[in-house]
């Protein structure tokens, strides 16, 4: 079986010094900036697009965001390969489940599917996943999966490198039942601004809205993003 992981480089170490390219053997890793909240009437996931190789930015576009269910996505960040693998793992499962009781999947069973691979392989995978949708049961919810492979259940939850620098702005600004405009707001300032202080987060920021009537995605560019200062 093919690992994950590519082969080690022989000395990563000073390697831009010694103008050779051994970081670009490393792993691709989404040091990054994910995000959800819960509103009014639904959720929004959102996150940046950058995926680094050390400290070389691999892709300015990544989407981070990936449809696991007719309306459960999920935010990745870690290793870009094991998430990739673990979010179609989770698919897959998701799709037998849902034939099998004959209706969509519940958010929480996406979140525990995920876990359990998180905390089943947490010495062997690098995977941090915010898990949100919504379902007929239990309405738009949140799950939270960080290294590790805990599950918790949140009102809104970030994640990711860049997420260290916005935990102030989210506890201060976040607030139950806001609208889906004030929401999205909500979610593309706190990823703006870790975007301008983090440096592997970056590039654009794409958002998804689930509500019990579908997906509406969208991308703000690295042009509109809101700005914080002037130079």
């Amino acid at each position: 079986m093919e690992s994950f992981y590519p082969p080690a480089a022989a000395s990563n170490s000073c390697s831009l010094m010694n103008g050779s390219l051994g970081f670009l053997d490393e792993e691709h890793d989404m040091g990054t900036t994910i995000m959800a909240c819960v509103y009014d009437g639904g959720v929004i996931l959102g996150a940046d697009s950058r995926t680094s190789t050390g400290t070389y930015v691999a892709n300015r576009v990544t989407d981070k965001l990936t449809k696991v269910a007719e309306h459960i996505y999920c935010c990745r960040s870690g290793s870009a390969a094991d998430t990739q693998a673990i979010a179609d793992i989770v698919r897959y499962y998701l799709d037998v489940h849902s034939i099998d009781i004959n209706e969509e999947p519940e958010v929480a069973t996406a979140a525990n599917l995920f876990q359990d691979f998180c905390y089943k392989y947490k010495n062997s995978l690098s995977a941090s996943i915010i898990v949100a949708g919504w379902d007929p049961h239990n309405g738009a919810s949140i799950y939270a999966i960080p290294l590790g492979g805990t599950c918790v259940k949140q009102p809104f939850a970030v994640g990711g490198s860049g997420s260290i620098y916005i935990y102030g702005q989210v506890d201060k600004n976040f607030r139950e039942n806001m609208g889906k405009e004030e929401a999205l707001h909500f979610v593309r300032t706190s990823i703006a601004l870790a975007m301008s202080r983090d440096g592997s987060s970056g590039g654009l920021i794409r958002t998804a809205c689930i509500t019990q009537d579908g997906v509406e995605r969208e991308v703000v560019p690295g042009n509109k993003l809101p700005k914080f200062y002037e130079a």
